[in-house]
C-alpha cells in the first residue's frame, strides 16, 4: 500500500457480538434492563419500525478514548485531567483552567498544545458564562442490532452472601444479555487533528500531527479487537466476526458512511466512490474486509502509510492583498 494523505476516513460494517451486555440502563427491583432503541428498516423493501437491542456510541468513545490513553502514555503530551484518564479531561487541570485567555481562539490554541485526548476527543471548556468548544475528531454512531438477527434474553443469577448477622442470604436477580448482528458507522475528520477551527490554523507541528494519527487509528483497531463495557467480569462478549468496508479520503471531501442495517451498503459505497472519483480522481479508496483479522490488516496497512491531510491555513496578509485586488 502506497503512502497516503487521509482527509477522513469512515468504518462501516457489521460485527457479531454473542453473550454480551456491554450497555445496561439501570435496574428495577431484581431486573437489570438493557438499552434498547426503536429504528426504521427495511422489510421486504418496505420501511418498518423495529425495536432493537443497542450500544451506545458514548460507551464505544469511551472505549476508544481509553486505548488511546494507553497507548498515548508517556509518549505524547497529556493535560493533568487525562494523565489520570479523568472524565472532566481539560477541565480538571487547575493549571490550565485559571486563567484562561481573552479568545477563544487562544483558548483552543493552548487546549491543542497541550492534551492530545481533548484534542482528539473533544470538550466544551466552560468556565462561569463562557463555553468554548473543541469538537471531537472521532465520530461513533450508535451500534445497532439488526432486527432479524439479534436477541436479548435474561437469565436467573443468585448471589451467596453472608449478612452482618451470620445468616446466609440469596439475593436473587435476573441479568440480561444481548446476541445478534450489530451496524457499525465511524467517522474520522483526520484532516482535524491538531486544527484550531477559530483560528483556522494548526497548533502543533506535523511531525506531532503524524504521531496523533497513528495513535488514533490504533485505538480504532483495538476498540473492535476488545471492547470493554458494562459486565465484562462475568459477561465477556463472544466476538464472531466483523465484516464491512474502510473508505479513506485523500482530498477535501468526506470518505461516505452507510448504515449497515441495509443489506446493499457495500455496494452503495462502491457506487459512491466511483461517481466521487470521476470528480475528483483518484481521491477515495475503499477497502471491503471479511473477517476481524482482514479489517487488522486494512488498519494496519493504512496505519503505517498514512499521513494527515494538511488544511490550508487562514493567512490575514493573503485575504488583506486579495481585498486590494
Amino acid at each position: 500500500m502506497t503512502t497516503k494523505t487521509i482527509y477522513s476516513l469512515s468504518i462501516c460494517g457489521r460485527i457479531t457480538l454473542d453473550m454480551h451486555s456491554l450497555n445496561n440502563e439501570g435496574g428495577e427491583g431484581n431486573q437489570m434492563t438493557t438499552r434498547m432503541v426503536t429504528i426504521v428498516h427495511k422489510d421486504v423493501g418496505e420501511p418498518k419500525l423495529a425495536t432493537v437491542n443497542a450500544v451506545s456510541g458514548d460507551m464505544f468513545k469511551h472505549i476508544q478514548s481509553e486505548h488511546l490513553y494507553r497507548l498515548a502514555k508517556g509518549k505524547l503530551p497529556f493535560c493533568a485531567g487525562c494523565q489520570r484518564f479523568s472524565a472532566s479531561r481539560i477541565l480538571s487541570d487547575e493549571e490550565f483552567m485559571k486563567d484562561l485567555a481573552k479568545k477563544d481562539g487562544d483558548v483552543i490554541d493552548a487546549l491543542l498544545k497541550k492534551c492530545v485526548i481533548d484534542d482528539l476527543e473533544g470538550n466544551l471548556i466552560a468556565k462561569n458564562n463562557r463555553a468554548v468548544p473543541r469538537k471531537s475528531v472521532v465520530e461513533f454512531g450508535w451500534v445497532v442490532g439488526l432486527p432479524e438477527l439479534t436477541k436479548t434474553e435474561s437469565y436467573f443469577h443468585v448471589r451467596y452472601a453472608k449478612e452482618h448477622g451470620g445468616d446466609e442470604s440469596q439475593p436473587i436477580f435476573h441479568r440480561p444479555a444481548s446476541s445478534g448482528v450489530y451496524a457499525v458507522v465511524v467517522n474520522l475528520e483526520v484532516a482535524r487533528i491538531g486544527y484550531n477551527d477559530i483560528t483556522q490554523k494548526y497548533s502543533i507541528s506535523d511531525e506531532e500531527r503524524k504521531e496523533r494519527c497513528k495513535a488514533l487509528l490504533e485505538s480504532i483497531l483495538y476498540t473492535f479487537i476488545e471492547p470493554s463495557g458494562a459486565m465484562r467480569n462475568t459477561q465477556n462478549p463472544h466476538i464472531l466476526g466483523f465484516e464491512g468496508v474502510v473508505t479513506v479520503s485523500e482530498n477535501i471531501l468526506p470518505a461516505p458512511a452507510l448504515s449497515a442495517l441495509d443489506d446493499g451498503y457495500i455496494s452503495e459505497l462502491n457506487r459512491i466512490a466511483k461517481a466521487l472519483n470521476q470528480i475528483h480522481p483518484e481521491a477515495l479508496s475503499v477497502f471491503e474486509f471479511s473477517s476481524m483479522g482482514a479489517f487488522a490488516e486494512t488498519m494496519q496497512g493504512i496505519l503505517v502509510n498514512c499521513d494527515p491531510y494538511k488544511l490550508p491555513e487562514y493567512n490575514k496578509d493573503d485575504k488583506s492583498e486579495s481585498k486590494k485586488k
